[in-house]
């Protein structure tokens, strides 16, 4: 019988993640201006939002996220290998394309798809990294 394991410490880390690829990913640096002008956002319009709601409900989102993939990737055979092309596979494969069929009905510009569906693809590899690698 195959053993069954979720390092539970990986699983928080990997929620955490999800902030900080996030906050580089939508900073300056990358791509908030890009994001702001697809979604025909102000400054004011993100002065509106509530940080402590909006990243203490993504942080839940986030856990359950990382649990979800940990599930999938729980059995002993995983490595750094599996975990990265799983979470490449179920981050581009899976969210990021249905992410982009929204996006296609919504009539959203395919710059808006490629910055969400980049960070998508991007925080799903990472966390089967990690997942895979913190055994």
């Amino acid at each position: 019988m195959e053993q069954f394991y979720i390092n539970h410490w990986a699983v928080l880390v990997c929620a955490i993640a999800n902030l900080a690829v996030g906050a580089l990913w939508y900073s300056p640096l990358f791509f908030y201006k890009a994001w702001m002008k697809e979604n025909k956002f102000t400054d004011d319009d993100i002065k509106k939002v509530n940080p402590a709601k909006t990243y203490s409900i993504t942080l839940l989102i986030s856990v359950i996220i990382s649990y979800n993939l940990a599930f999938f990737l729980g059995d002993d055979k995983t490595d750094m290998a599996w975990g990265t092309t799983a979470g490449f596979l179920a981050g581009f494969g899976f969210s990021a394309l249905i992410f982009s069929v929204v996006a296609l009905f919504e009539q959203r510009s395919w710059k808006y798809i490629l910055i969400n569906g980049g960070y998508i693809t991007i925080y799903f590899t990472l966390i089967g990294f990690i997942l895979g690698t913190w055994r």
